[in-house]
């Protein structure tokens, strides 16, 4: 079994390799999402990003189900990724009871999802600041200062690669980027319920089969997603 030091090497080597390969903004922040969960053993973790001069939105997330979504339509003005992004500066962690008068919004939404510990790093670099990553925990007292040192070490990371990107391709302007990803995901949302109801299994599974078969017919999650919408069909059929 891989040790967390195994984990994290093969991680970085995911992101590197997500930014080689065909950069989807969607894609790396979705993997970002996932390999926080696994290393930091939190319940659950979202990036929430604001093109300049918007509003923080929800781009990625661990968990796909209905009670997290909940939870980030608030987070967005609410909580530890809003102010963490805001005062550019890592948030918690903190429990529910403190975030009750703290966030009351966000502590209530939290409550109704499961979680009792949240914490959030920003995803920035010198005076570019994008976003923040948002950890949730079912059980209090989890996270650890190592733990929040490493999900800032991700973000920044993320950061770099998002940033890397724009400067490599110069013509390629990242407000358009980040409304692109913005409409990818509301596009994944809707093709995910579509496809849950025609092959009568979960969102959360039906999420899972649309990811699995992008990765591994070599295709944006957005084109599957596209096909489920536009078609009567379930999945794509792979390329030749």
């Amino acid at each position: 079994m891989e040790n967390r030091e195994e984990r994290l090497a093969a991680t970085f080597i995911e992101l590197a390799d997500a930014l080689v390969n065909d950069f989807d903004l969607v894609e790396l922040l979705d993997l970002l999402a996932v390999r926080c969960t696994e290393l930091l053993g939190v319940s659950a973790a979202a990036l929430l990003l604001a093109p300049p001069g918007t509003e923080l939105r929800s781009i990625a997330a661990s968990d796909s189900g209905y009670a997290l979504s909940d939870l980030l339509a608030v987070a967005k003005r609410d909580g530890p990724a809003w102010e963490s992004h805001r005062d550019v500066t890592s948030v918690g962690p903190v429990d529910l009871d403190s975030a009750r008068s703290r966030w009351p919004e966000f502590a209530e939404a939290a409550e109704r999802a499961g979680y009792r510990e949240m914490c959030a790093v920003p995803m920035r670099l010198r005076d570019e600041v994008l976003g923040a990553l948002l950890l949730l925990n079912i059980h209090s007292g989890k996270l650890s200062v190592s733990d929040i040192r490493l999900a800032q070490a991700l973000a920044d990371a993320a950061t770099i690669g998002i940033l890397h990107e724009r400067v490599v391709r110069q013509q390629a302007d990242l407000v358009t980027q980040l409304h692109t990803a913005l409409q990818s995901r509301i596009l994944i949302e809707q093709a995910k319920g579509i496809l849950a109801a025609r092959s009568n299994t979960s969102v959360d599974q039906a999420f899972e089969m649309m990811r699995g078969h992008a990765r591994r017919h070599r295709r944006r999650i957005s084109e599957v997603a596209h096909h489920v919408i536009d078609t009567s069909g379930t999945l794509p059929a792979p390329k030749n």
